[in-house]
């Protein structure tokens, strides 16, 4: 009973090492991809895009929605989300936003010292004849008023850009455009704070231009104002939890994309290993069953020896002779023959001296492949590698004994 047992243990340490490595490999091919692509920066600036300025065209997100946007929108497209990478500080003076006064709400701009008419006219007056002139200059386009003229010299706000600016301190070059992954809330409801301290009437001059350039921000941060009870103590922090919340959020998005991701990555090195792993845990039985006999032999019994000469006389050790056919039998455990069938395979030298050798096994490969007998086993090896390495590394722990550091 307890050598059944021991068998058995030894067959599911084996599987769970074989699900380990591979999804190591997985883990390993997705991360170079998520760093050599900038995914996580690139879901993070398409957020805050959707966010702050609205989708690229009416009814669309920044944020891919298909799966085919999943693999090719966002890693590929041209329309890249991030603002461009400035290695300047950023500006010590924060300049308001020049919004037409016309489409300002009316009531959005009423203060009870009645210095808000003064800044819409101070407004018009700054986005004049000179404005126009200037914004012609530069070859800018022009904002387009509520009454659907133009409005003279003023440019679309880009509520992005005037956000990077603030957080400039914190990112670092890595190519042309913006790495930055992760945003503190505290550092976000800064920046949000020192955008409204640039306008006339503090947050609520920010939520008037918000609301007047249609950016999706205006909604949560009126929502937040109105439940501080227009305290700028309350506000501020009122600001960190709700974009605390929203990153959470965004995590766990993020986390259903990279499963996606990890569930194609393991379909194609499955397929790419050919790692069947019904036939694996065979493989590791018969394993198991030959060292057995080789220890009921070494103990001097005569039960094992016909499984050594039946292992020797075929072709798997590739040497007749027993001593040299047990040594190189036990030195080439199942778990060294796990990618034995993969399309180019590694086949290590018993000398230390020789230089390992590579197999084309492009015919072989593709029979497993067509082969229907083979299906169960690649769809179990599919599954497993949803689970990724931690899962595996914590099983591999329990079953094993291995203590964590922690305890």
């Amino acid at each position: 009973m307890i050598r059944l047992i021991s068998i058995y243990v030894d067959l599911a340490i084996g599987l769970i090492l074989a699900f380990l490595l591979l999804s190591l490999l997985v883990s390993g091919v997705n991360e170079a991809f998520v760093r050599l692509l900038g995914i996580r920066s690139k879901f993070l600036w398409a957020y805050l895009r959707d966010t702050l300025d609205g989708g690229p065209e009416e009814g669309r997100s920044w944020i891919p929605s298909k799966i085919a946007d999943i693999f090719a929108k966002l890693p590929f497209s041209k329309d890249d989300p991030r603002p461009v990478h400035s290695p300047d500080p950023a500006p010590s003076v924060v300049e308001p936003m020049r919004v037409d006064p016309v489409a300002v709400p009316a009531a959005e701009e009423l203060a009870t010292d009645g210095s808000t008419a003064d800044t819409a006219e101070g407004l018009a007056d700054e986005g004049g004849t000179e404005g126009l002139a200037a914004g012609e200059a530069a070859g800018e386009p022009v904002a387009e008023s509520a009454a659907g003229k133009p409005a003279e010299g003023i440019a679309p706000i880009d509520m992005t850009a005037r956000l990077y600016e603030r957080l400039q301190e914190i990112d670092h070059p890595k190519g042309a455009r913006t790495s930055i992954a992760n945003i503190p809330p505290e550092r976000f409801s800064g920046a949000v704070m020192e955008l409204a301290s640039a306008e006339e009437n503090g947050i609520e001059g920010l939520l008037a231009k918000l609301e007047a350039i249609n950016s999706p921000l205006a909604g949560h941060l009126r929502g937040v104002w109105e439940g501080a009870q227009r305290d700028m103590g309350k506000f501020r922090k009122g600001v960190e939890n709700w974009f605390d919340g929203e990153m959470q959020r965004l995590s766990m998005l993020y986390g259903r994309y990279v499963k996606l991701v990890v569930f194609a990555l393991g379909v194609v090195l499955t397929l790419l290993f050919s790692m069947d792993a019904l036939e694996y845990g065979k493989t590791l039985l018969r394993d198991n069953a030959y060292r057995t006999g080789v220890t009921a032999i070494a103990g001097g019994g005569g039960d094992g020896y016909a499984a050594l000469r039946d292992k020797c006389a075929g072709s798997e050790a590739g040497v007749a002779e027993p001593y040299g056919c047990v040594t190189e039998s036990l030195s080439s455990p199942a778990l060294v023959k796990i990618f034995d069938h993969a399309l180019v395979s590694v086949t290590m030298p018993p000398e230390d001296s020789d230089e390992p050798s590579f197999h084309w096994n492009g015919g072989a490969w593709w029979d497993r492949l067509i082969t229907p007998g083979h299906w169960p086993g690649y769809l179990l090896t599919m599954v497993a590698l949803l689970f990724g390495a931690s899962f595996w590394w914590d099983v591999l722990r329990r079953l094993t004994g291995v203590r964590g550091r922690s305890s």
